[in-house]
């Protein structure tokens, strides 16, 4: 994958193909513009593509996740017309959704503060690791806006009972009120951050490639659909191809002759000196 030259994230893919996609604004506590968006945009599409990915980490640079949208961006929206309020809300949506349908496992890792959008990028996220000092807004209606992009994943996440709550109140809550509410996989302290999120890639990394990024899409064919006999027929198809996959051959030899599989014997360690750029 080529160099990139991106202003407010910043990109690599370490030897083991995790890739890392860095809010990188701390001065602004990584909040969020058009700029951002369509850089994150652009990351995404570049790593979607990219072989050599196999397990994406969102994170960000400074004391807090991010505080959401920008001021200076909120305040030009303010300035513009509905059609043109119309275009850069479906630039965020575009983001929302590559994240939530990227085809590798993708992990949040969350300090400080995620507020409105932010708390977006953490639902869409297949596993959310934060610090036990992490808290969170939907903060959209106190400014008089609703969180209608973010509202699909977010709902998914915590519920409707407690989005009716939060979205209506735009109280702030904290790590484990997220972590009660599904928002949330795991809390550590702020020290332990790094260490656990590397053992949870190392977990995600044992597994199959191609299995897990079968499982993962195989999530959004089956949720909240009704158990007909098209679903039933399409379940068994896909066993049945990968059983008789590559991977999947490998993985059952390898699990009935107690010896370990060719994915993991490959596998080498995190080397943080040498990483490609995104």
């Amino acid at each position: 994958m080529q160099n990139q030259n991106f202003n407010y994230i910043s990109t690599a893919i370490d030897p083991r193909g995790v890739a890392q996609l860095v809010l990188n604004r701390p001065e602004v506590h990584n909040a969020f513009d058009d700029n951002m968006i369509q850089e994150l945009i652009q990351a995404l599409d570049l790593f979607a593509t990219n072989p050599q990915v196999r397990v994406l980490l969102l994170r960000s640079s400074g004391k807090n996740f991010s505080a959401g949208a920008d001021l200076g961006w909120m305040r030009s929206m303010a300035d513009k017309n509905y059609d043109e309020n119309l275009q850069d809300a479906g630039e965020l949506a575009r983001l929302m959704q590559k994240l939530d349908n990227f085809p590798a496992p993708t992990l949040a890792i969350v300090q400080g503060a995620a507020f409105g959008g932010a708390v977006g990028l953490v639902a869409c996220c297949d596993i959310a690791i934060a610090s036990d000092k992490a808290s969170f807004c939907l903060s959209e209606v106190k400014i008089g806006l609703i969180p209608a992009v973010i509202s699909p994943y977010v709902v998914r996440a915590i519920g409707e009972r407690a989005s009716r709550r939060y979205f209506l109140t735009a109280e702030r809550f904290f790590a484990a009120e997220a972590l009660h509410l599904g928002l949330l996989h795991q809390l550590v302290s702020e020290d332990e951050l790094h260490d656990v999120s590397d053992a949870m890639v190392q977990t995600l990394l044992a597994n199959s490639p191609a299995a897990v990024k079968a499982a993962k899409n195989l999530i959004f064919t089956v949720a909240n659909q009704p158990t007909t006999q098209a679903l039933i027929d399409e379940t068994s198809r896909r066993i049945a191809a990968i059983r008789v996959s590559s991977e999947g051959q490998e993985g059952l030899s390898a699990f009935l002759q107690k010896r370990t599989p060719a994915w993991q014997q490959t596998q080498p360690h995190a080397d943080t000196d040498n990483k490609g750029q995104a």
